[in-house]
């Protein structure tokens, strides 16, 4: 499979891209979703669309010109060993209908969660648009083709950090970390950075996902679609009550 071939939103260390597929991808029933009174379109359940990604894919869109930075930026919840839930912000680096990807350290406690419990949470919070996205799924690592691709995207200060951190251990100082990073700058002084082979990307199978936006009152719009199969882009959708 292409890197991110059915993807509608991918990134680069560099540059978010957003695909115009609202219609040759997902049909998005028009741009009534750029619309401030959104859910007027919703007040009857056979209105909402098919599919969740149609309603993300508009979504993103505005939260990229509304959101002051990073309106990639997700919350990533895990469970220890123990059954302690653990949150953390991560950057969404591709969604699509399979899946929605992040990139991180496997030695590091989110990676160490994904790998006793592959289930996890994630949530999009776009205050300027006073909407969240909820999507409950199931994480596993990613092709490591896929993974190389991205990690020669990133700056190479960005590389020889993948090296020099060991993300979530404990250290003495910060002078710990600054003579990793020395450390790895002279070892690939005049060589590209390879990607770490504990470093890659995850990505979360939705079997759940709820779109929330905020009304008077807190009488607030929800609307859940839960995957029918998940061999199959097939979902039942649901009001919830606010």
């Amino acid at each position: 499979m292409n890197t991110f071939g059915n993807s509608f939103v991918h990134q680069n260390a560099e540059t978010f891209i957003v695909q115009n597929s609202f219609s040759k991808v997902f049909g998005c029933v028009s741009l009534i979703f750029f619309n401030d009174s959104i859910m007027e379109n919703f007040m009857e359940l056979h209105s909402a669309p098919d599919l969740p990604w149609t309603i993300f894919e508009c979504w993103f869109a505005l939260a990229q010109q509304s959101e002051p930075s990073n309106p990639e930026a997700m919350t990533l919840a895990t469970v220890d060993a123990d059954g302690v839930p653990q949150v953390r912000i991560v950057l969404m680096k591709d969604i699509g209908q399979d899946g929605v990807v992040f990139f991180t350290n496997s030695q590091s406690t989110k990676g160490q969660n994904i790998a006793h419990n592959p289930n996890v949470a994630l949530l999009f919070y776009w205050r300027s648009l006073d909407r969240q996205v909820c999507i409950n799924g199931v994480a596993s690592p990613i092709d490591p083709a896929e993974s190389d691709r991205y990690f020669a995207s990133r700056s190479r200060i960005s590389q020889i950090g993948a090296w020099a951190s060991q993300q979530s251990k404990p250290m003495q100082d910060f002078s710990v970390l600054q003579a990793a990073v020395a450390e790895a700058e002279v070892c690939y002084f005049s060589a590209d950075v390879p990607r770490p082979s504990h470093w890659f990307g995850y990505r979360v199978v939705p079997n759940r996902i709820e779109f929330w936006i905020q009304e008077i009152g807190r009488l607030h719009q929800r609307i859940a679609y839960r995957r029918e199969d998940t061999s199959q882009d097939s979902w039942v959708k649901q009001w919830i009550f606010p």
